[in-house]
């Protein structure tokens, strides 16, 4: 029982500063990069190479869902609470995730 509590708490993904998400995104082949802001804050600018798929959208899991659970992705927002949200939603459908600690502006030039 205790194990099945601890379970319920567990995180399901990495968390990663900007130094160390980027030195890992670029290690693994073949990794995703996804922007998880609206539309809106992706066209103002974002981390060249990322896709953007919003996690305020109602269709996201749909979405993430259709992704290919063989590869890591990597995801990352503003500041890193919508993008560690996302990665505990992808963590549970069993997808392997690192989430970007601090957000876009953590991601060193």
């Amino acid at each position: 029982m205790l194990d099945a509590i601890k379970n319920l708490f567990k995180k399901n993904y990495v968390s990663l500063n900007g130094n160390s998400f980027k030195e890992k995104f670029k290690s693994i082949p073949k990794a995703v990069l996804i922007d998880v802001r609206t539309p809106g804050e992706f066209s103002r600018g974002a981390i060249r190479g990322a896709r953007n798929i919003n996690y305020m959208s109602p269709d996201f899991i749909s979405r993430v869902k259709d992704l290919d659970k063989t590869k890591t992705y990597f995801l990352y927002c503003q500041s890193g609470g919508r993008s560690g949200r996302a990665c505990a939603s992808m963590g549970k459908l069993g997808f392997s995730v690192y989430n970007l600690s601090g957000g876009i502006y953590a991601w060193p030039n």
